[in-house]
């Protein structure tokens, strides 16, 4: 046994990672089968229709940014996050379709329950993803990825793709390899084959700057970091990540598949179709501050939360960024008193220039079943004379 296979686990440990294939914009296709084969992009709140009843990029107007793409709008260079206004020029015949979010929730959930009944060991992602420990699951790593693949695509006639490998880190990367409708396994020959030879950026957890800080040394593969000095890589990233970068190369990544992790914190936030002013559109600003609010509390309802912390967070026109939050001596899940704290925090950010961005944060959550710690410390306190039990003869 090699040193990478006895030091990453490769011959023990079977994590597959599940990532549905362009999510969003399948789901619409499920709903107008006519598109397919078609450059179709999601995004934005609305879509003027053309002539043939569906919206073209070239005609869009607006601030909105690429929610995801069909594989035929990716060939044109079109991603996730990219401004539409980019899109279209890049692919301005492609189709413009608004997201429908409550449409993609429910595909979420039944493709998660389709893989549930087969692997109920799951690691939640997001909507479109999520990691499966199979350590405990019958059948060999092909068949169960096969069988798993079949599950979501007869509960929701969409694709995914999946890739079964010894952790997470290398299961996320081979996700990828075979897109779409993908199965992939990893092996010991194939970190060298198939994931060395890749981009650095392919590491889940190396960004832009981090890349193009390994760039200007001389790395832009993960082979070339597998090669790289851990002395060096700390020397010029610090001892922790220095030391996780060197790991990942290596394909080692101990961490557990997480069936259960309580929320950091809840949030909303809009992109305006236009740069607002705070005073000359105050009226639309406060309208949209106060929905937010209300669409924080709702989600704090829905999930069973509260949270003592409120935060905002607003983008001016000239995208750079503030947050400013505050902690409430107790917790809270009702619109008026998220709104009342935002405000409070609302107060305390310069509001003489345009904003491209407004969002509202709650954080320091807590089950909203829970006793608040002031009606704890009354119950503890209250003395047992004040309300004697009554007679019977009452």
């Amino acid at each position: 046994m090699s040193d990478v296979t006895r030091k990453s686990g490769l011959s023990g440990r079977r994590i597959a990672h599940l990532d549905m294939d362009a999510f969003y914009a399948s789901v619409e296709l499920l709903k107008r089968p006519e598109l397919r084969g078609q450059p179709v992009v999601v995004g934005g709140r609305r879509a003027v229709a053309g002539e043939a009843g569906f919206a073209r990029l070239r005609d869009y107007r607006g601030r909105g940014v690429v929610t995801t793409a069909t594989y035929e709008a990716r060939a044109f260079g079109v991603h996730s996050g990219m401004g539409l206004m980019k899109a279209a020029q890049l692919a301005p015949e492609a189709i413009l379709l608004p997201a429908d979010f409550e449409a993609y929730r429910h595909y979420s959930r039944l493709f998660k329950a389709a893989v549930a009944a087969i692997a109920p060991r799951i690691e939640d992602r997001g909507i479109d993803e999520i990691y499966i420990d199979l350590g405990e699951a019958p059948g060999d790593a092909a068949a169960l990825a096969r069988r798993i693949k079949q599950a979501v695509r007869q509960a929701t006639g969409l694709s995914c793709s999946i890739c079964v490998a010894p952790n997470k880190l290398l299961a996320k990367i081979g996700s990828d390899l075979d897109k779409p409708d993908g199965l992939t396994l990893l092996d010991d020959a194939a970190l060298r084959e198939r994931i060395w030879p890749l981009p650095v950026r392919k590491i889940n957890g190396i960004g832009p700057k981090a890349a193009a800080k390994l760039a200007a040394l001389g790395i832009t593969t993960i082979a070339e970091l597998a090669a790289a000095d851990a002395e060096f890589l700390q020397r010029h990233f610090g001892r922790s990540a220095g030391a996780w970068l060197h790991a990942a190369a290596q394909g080692i990544d101990e961490r557990p598949v997480v069936t259960h992790s309580e929320p950091k914190s809840i949030s909303r936030e809009t992109t305006f179709e236009r740069d607002l002013h705070p005073r000359q559109d105050r009226a639309l600003l406060s309208e949209l501050f106060t929905g937010l609010c209300t669409r924080v509390a709702r989600d704090l309802a829905q999930q069973g939360y509260a949270g003592r912390t409120i935060g905002i967070k607003l983008r001016y026109a000239d995208f750079r960024t503030v947050t400013r939050d505050c902690t409430l001596p107790e917790a809270v899940a009702d619109a008026a008193a998220i709104r009342r704290a935002a405000g409070e925090c609302l107060r305390r950010v310069p509001l003489d220039k345009k904003l491209r961005l407004l969002g509202v944060r709650v954080s320091a959550l807590r089950d909203a079943t829970a006793p608040t710690a002031a009606a704890a410390s009354a119950q503890r306190e209250l003395p047992l004379a004040e309300h004697p039990p009554p007679s019977r003869g009452d």
